[in-house]
């Protein structure tokens, strides 16, 4: 069964920013977009990943969309069953992007994170009490409060900034798994998951300032850790936030790293399905020395080293 962030309901939850158009071949999802001031059109893969069933049919699915889309874009899930060499066959733009902090719970010791990381998460439970929510749905609004409090306190806006409606369709999605962390029976902090196949991916999370005072995040961590290890095999915690292939290393990165048994690479693929109109548009409207693909949406979705897409809000 389709579940977490190849299932509909996941794409559906972008219907503010375009039409979700299925690919038939590989039973993916792709937002399609009007590009601003024009009669055309272009296709980009939901946020954070895309990721699809049968990534075989990928490339019969991206021939078939040459008659309606300029191009794609999209971020490719490390754990799909594809490797670079296939990306770089079916797109004509691969540009690594971040690396994934995951862990492989088949490992020894995997379920045990870094020292520093083991106190932590010793001083954050003396307060902080970890639940699995059986209905995410009735956390919304407090969900919905807490993510406006993150989206306030680092500037997330558009894409990311996501909705109510589009929470609620994604608290509907199947395999979403919640965690809530209270202290004196105050939420102060709540982590969403989406467990496919033998993959639990870290979606996103939201801390009170309460919850950072008492460290929430080492003990909604720990929690997952323990709730997962019998269930799937592998953890994708996510990139770091504004860190890119090379950037330097951040607090959320070190703070991923330190539950991680390794990384996996992610990568941003482009393919120009009608070669004149992207080469039009570029040229009106793009840096012609910028590596953004697609060329004319430079600026969109930007990070600190030019490479941006999208960046992971997961905290």
């Amino acid at each position: 069964m389709d579940a977490g962030y190849c299932h509909p309901l996941y794409a559906e939850s972008f219907a503010e920013f375009g039409r979700p158009r299925e690919l038939p071949q590989c039973r993916g999802w792709l937002i399609e977009r009007a590009i601003p001031g024009t009669e055309f059109r272009d296709g980009m893969g939901c946020y954070p990943l895309f990721d699809c069933r049968r990534w075989e049919g990928l490339p019969s699915d991206l021939a078939g969309l040459a008659e309606t889309l300029v191009s794609v874009s999209l971020v490719a899930n490390p754990f799909g069953d594809v490797v670079e060499a296939d990306l770089r066959r079916w797109f004509d733009v691969v540009i690594p992007y971040k690396r994934h902090f995951v862990t492989d719970l088949r490992r020894p010791g995997a379920a045990h994170p870094s020292g520093r990381h083991r106190r932590n998460v010793r001083r954050a439970l003396r307060h902080v009490e970890v639940s699995t929510c059986a209905t995410p749905l009735e956390q919304l609004g407090e969900w919905c409060t807490l993510y406006g409090q993150l989206t306030e306190r680092h500037g997330i806006s558009g894409l990311r900034a996501f909705s109510r409606a589009a929470f609620e369709q994604q608290f509907s999605v199947p395999g979403l798994v919640m965690f809530c962390g209270s202290v004196d029976d105050e939420v102060v902090g709540l982590h969403l998951w989406y467990a496919c196949g033998d993959v639990a991916y870290g979606h996103l999370g939201a801390t009170s300032a309460r919850g950072y005072e008492y460290m929430a995040s080492y003990a909604l961590y720990s929690h997952a850790l323990g709730y997962f290890r019998d269930r799937v095999r592998w953890l994708d915690l996510g990139g770091a936030a504004g860190v890119t292939a090379g950037g330097s290393p951040g607090g959320l990165e070190q703070f991923k790293a330190g539950w991680s048994t390794g990384t996996r690479p992610t990568f941003v693929c482009g393919r120009i399905l009608q070669p004149s109109v992207y080469a039009q548009l570029a040229a009106e409207r793009g840096g012609t020395d910028s590596p953004y693909f697609p060329l004319y949406r430079y600026g969109e979705f930007r990070a600190p080293s030019g490479l941006a897409h999208r960046s992971v809000a997961f905290e």
